[in-house]
């Protein structure tokens, strides 16, 4: 790949940016500069903080503005790979007579998912799954809302992966850690996690929602899940 391509997609991310209105630059990682809050805004930090704050360079600030917008840009253009790789995986896993684990390996963003569960990834769950993940990129533009069952936190680990290949090919110049940060505000306190280790010190899920049938069950009676993967 030559500098100009590089450039052509770091260009077409920034302008992305402002697309992704469901989440500040702020939530992203991006720390904000003590002049640019309400009074309000600065009695939530500690004095030291907001010195540390004020005393980032320009030139580093505008660094740090651009690699956040850059992220911004990468999870909106993201969003959209996703669901059309999705599509792709649906197209694909129609023509077969049978799922096999051999043929979710290859496929797009089905190979992402818990490998043990991969003989379920039929065409009925992608249609699902495909549902959930159009919804939890919704959130993104229309305010971000925590998932409201495991098939959505998996679609969010979906997004960060094809996020992660975006960033990869293009060796985009993102901030340190950005998927830990994005990973701490999209899925605090997430439950799919267990569904990847046997790790005894990962908390365990409810049995019922380690199924298939149970990944779309909403965690709670506030929670939101489309219609269309409850049926």
């Amino acid at each position: 790949m030559n500098a100009d391509e590089e450039d052509d997609i770091t260009e077409e991310l920034l302008a992305d940016a402002g697309m992704l209105t469901g989440l500040s630059l702020e939530l992203l990682g991006l720390d904000p500069h003590p002049d640019d809050m309400t009074p309000e805004q600065r009695l939530q930090f500690d004095p030291e903080d907001l010195d540390e704050m004020a005393a980032v360079s320009p030139q580093d600030r505008k660094t740090a503005v651009s690699q956040t917008l850059l992220l911004a840009g990468l999870l909106w253009n993201s969003s959209g790979i996703l669901v059309d790789q999705l599509f792709r995986d649906l197209g694909t896993l129609t023509a077969l007579d049978a799922v096999t684990p051999s043929d979710v390996a290859g496929s797009a963003v089905l190979s992402s998912l818990p490998p043990q569960f991969a003989a379920s990834y039929d065409a009925t769950f992608t249609r699902k799954f495909i549902v959930v993940a159009s919804d939890v990129t919704a959130s993104l533009v229309r305010g971000w809302t925590a998932p409201g069952c495991l098939a959505a936190e998996l679609a969010v680990r979906c997004l960060l992966d094809q996020a992660e290949i975006t960033e990869d090919i293009y060796e985009l110049d993102l901030p340190e850690d950005w998927r830990a940060q994005v990973e701490e505000v999209l899925l605090e306190e997430a439950d799919s996690p267990a569904l990847y280790s046997d790790s005894p010190g990962i908390p365990e899920i409810d049995a019922g929602n380690l199924s298939i049938e149970g990944w779309f069950t909403p965690f709670a009676a506030g929670s939101t899940v489309p219609p269309y993967a409850l049926a």
